[in-house]
């Protein structure tokens, strides 16, 4: 008998993987607008400088937030999902306006909100303690038959 309890599945590992790497993507990104915060933009016969500072902070603080909650939800902890789901979406929408200034990395990180959202709406389920205990069963029975084949070998 098992004395593990109910943990995270595959898909809140695999969602708690990916916001963990937006997480990380925003975290680098709002350094980068921090560092190199005056961005160029041409639009036909107009030139657009803009100011990036304090929308860096914005993303680099996000970032650590969607981080923490990435990690929370390979912990299995109840509250990081609709946490989660909240962080990504505002992410994506926070996201938009730097379409015109990096308009592919911020499609990429848009994209990957949209998966986690995905992943911790339409793909929870409920984990079942006896699970780890068919687990832990399954496991223990091909460990002592594989154990018992080598014995049997090796004349051990």
């Amino acid at each position: 008998m098992s004395t593990r309890a109910s943990g995270p599945t595959g898909w809140a590992v695999f969602a708690g993987t990916v916001l963990a790497i937006v997480g990380a993507f925003n975290i680098i990104y709002g350094l980068a607008a921090i560092f190199r915060d005056e961005v160029i933009t041409t639009t036909g016969q107009h030139v657009i400088v803009w100011d990036v500072t304090r929308y860096g902070w914005i993303l680099f603080i996000f970032g650590i937030f969607q981080l923490l909650a990435g990690m929370a939800l390979f912990a299995g902890a109840g509250w990081a999902r609709w946490t989660a789901v909240v962080l990504a979406g505002l992410n994506a929408i926070a996201n938009v306006p730097f379409l015109t200034v990096q308009p592919l990395w911020t499609a990429l990180i848009i994209a990957l909100d949209i998966i986690v959202i995905y992943q911790l709406t339409a793909r929870w389920e409920a984990v079942d303690p006896a699970y780890y205990d068919r687990y832990d069963d399954a496991t223990r029975g091909a460990s002592s038959a594989r154990d018992e084949m080598t014995r049997h070998r090796t004349g051990l």
